[in-house]
């Protein structure tokens, strides 16, 4: 008898079609296995969908913005709340339900959090009070914290490490770089076309499909809960301590960094994470064991996925307002200008897995990072009027460099990574990119006014400089990478024990 040291995860996160008990003809099996690999293809892109659904209702709402102040009749900065009110929750509450995913069950909390998110769209799109759509928004963070580290976890618990699995993560990692520019496209099309509103409605035929197909397509994977608990006190403490720290980010572009509204919950933040620190080294089974923040993959993934976000996130709302402001363009046509570099991204993803075994995983790190700080370099240059030539140039750099440093360290986190833990590395992973992008959105932004003030007579001179931030930024990921190769090389994928009988 073969001694096993745990339960492992299923082969892959699909129900398949079961196979012949008994003697069968080599055609039936041909049929079987095509069947099932046809079931393994719907279930991957059942998740890819749901996580394009969270990820594109980041960025569609800054579209509206301008249409929702004036038809419900609210401030700018209070308008500002229905973009923050879902970072927030969004960053917040990642840990945990990627925690809550590998206890409880990945496929159910896919599904619980599609609801949550749909009900909330439907909530947003309906709202006639300007508090009802914010906490509608706050909802929908909540449900999008379920299902992205639950989507991720699926992937790397359903797929062995090797060349399968980054071919998924690949995916995966397109799907989210997509998502970011779609949101500007798509955004910009609903509000011409239709209203605010249907930037929310979109949502709801998406979500209830995905309700319908989960159950049919994903099997549940979650390993046994024997001595096993959710750790409630660190739970509340970083959830508490990464929404604080959001929420600071986000405020720091409208009240300034030495304003309370920031230097508090800032305060809140680091007591909160010390506090964390604090409880998870008495637990004996911690809500995020520290053994697992100190691997190599894992702490490199983290701060490139944080730099990611900051130039992403950044990037994306200076550049659309100027094509809006300074080339007096309309949302829509700033969009389509952007929409090459989500082209680009999802090329990037597809061909990821191919160029990783060429080169490696870590020299794909290290060329996306350089691609992206060459994107950022050309778009300090930007020009005042006329075409975007150079704009289009930068963009294709920057959508390369973007899907590439996603999709590398999604592979670089989970290498090695027991299937009890994926759950949790996958709510690291999108804590880190939405933190880097809430600082983004509010760093580039503030540095952009910052030069304005300073006597420019145009504002493109603003532009340029937050620009020059994000090539900062990008080299910045770029020199982790360089460290990160040197650290943790590739290493050959190691054989799955096969599941008992």
């Amino acid at each position: 008898m073969t001694a096993h040291a745990g339960p492992t995860a299923p082969a892959l996160p699909v129900h398949a079609p079961p196979r012949p008990s008994g003697p069968a003809r080599r055609g039936d099996t041909a049929a079987a296995d095509a069947s099932a690999t046809e079931h393994h293809r719907l279930g991957l892109a059942l998740i890819l969908v749901a996580a394009f659904m969270v990820v594109l209702d980041f960025s569609i709402v800054n579209v509206a913005l301008t249409s929702i102040q004036h038809e419900l009749g609210i401030s700018a900065a209070s308008v500002q709340w229905v973009v923050t009110a879902y970072a927030i929750t969004f960053g917040g509450l990642l840990i945990l339900g990627g925690r809550a995913g590998d206890l409880y069950g990945r496929r159910r909390m896919f599904m619980v959090g599609i609801g949550v998110f749909t009900a909330a769209s439907l909530s947003g799109g309906l709202a006639q009070d300007p508090l009802l759509l914010i906490a509608s928004r706050m909802v929908q963070g909540c449900g999008a914290a379920m299902v992205a580290p639950a989507a991720l976890s699926l992937i790397t618990t359903g797929f062995p490490e090797g060349p399968r699995r980054t071919r998924a993560l690949g995916l995966y990692g397109a799907t989210a770089s997509v998502g970011f520019v779609a949101g500007q496209v798509l955004g910009g099309v609903l509000v011409e076309f239709s209203s605010w509103r249907s930037v929310f409605l979109v949502n709801i035929p998406v979500g209830i499909a995905a309700l319908l197909l989960s159950r049919r397509l994903l099997s549940e994977s979650r390993l046994s809960r024997a001595g096993r608990h959710l750790d409630t006190a660190g739970a509340v403490l970083v959830t508490g301590a990464v929404a604080a720290l959001v929420y600071a980010v986000s405020q720091a572009a409208t009240t300034g960094l030495g304003s309370a509204d920031v230097l508090v919950p800032l305060g809140l933040s680091v007591l909160g994470f010390a506090a964390f620190l604090e409880v998870e080294q008495r637990r004996a089974d911690p809500l995020v064991r520290p053994a697992l923040l100190r691997t190599c993959g894992l702490r490199s993934a983290g701060a490139l996925m944080l730099l990611l976000g900051l130039w992403n996130g950044g990037e994306m709302l200076v550049l659309s307002v100027y094509l809006q402001e300074d080339l007096h363009m309309s949302p829509l046509a700033a969009g389509l200008v952007i929409a090459p570099q989500g082209i680009v991204g999802l090329v990037t993803g597809l061909l990821g897995a191919r160029l990783a075994r060429r080169v490696g995983i870590q020299r794909v790190l290290v060329l996306a990072a350089l691609a992206a700080t060459a994107g950022f370099v050309v778009l300090t240059q930007l020009p005042s009027a006329g075409g975007y030539r150079p704009t289009l140039a930068a963009v294709v750099l920057v959508g390369l460099g973007t899907a590439g440093t996603a999709f590398g360290s999604m592979v670089t986190a989970s290498s090695g990574v027991a299937d009890r833990d994926q759950g949790l590395v996958g709510g690291v992973i999108n804590m880190s990119r939405q933190l880097g992008a809430a600082l983004g959105a509010a760093l580039l932004p503030a540095i952009a006014d910052a030069v304005d003030r300073t006597g420019n007579s145009s504002t493109v001179v603003g532009d340029r400089a937050a620009m020059l931030a994000g090539a900062a930024a990008a080299g910045l990921a770029t020199l982790v990478a360089l460290n990160a190769r040197r650290r943790c090389p590739d290493k050959p994928p190691t054989a799955r024990a096969p599941t008992p009988a």
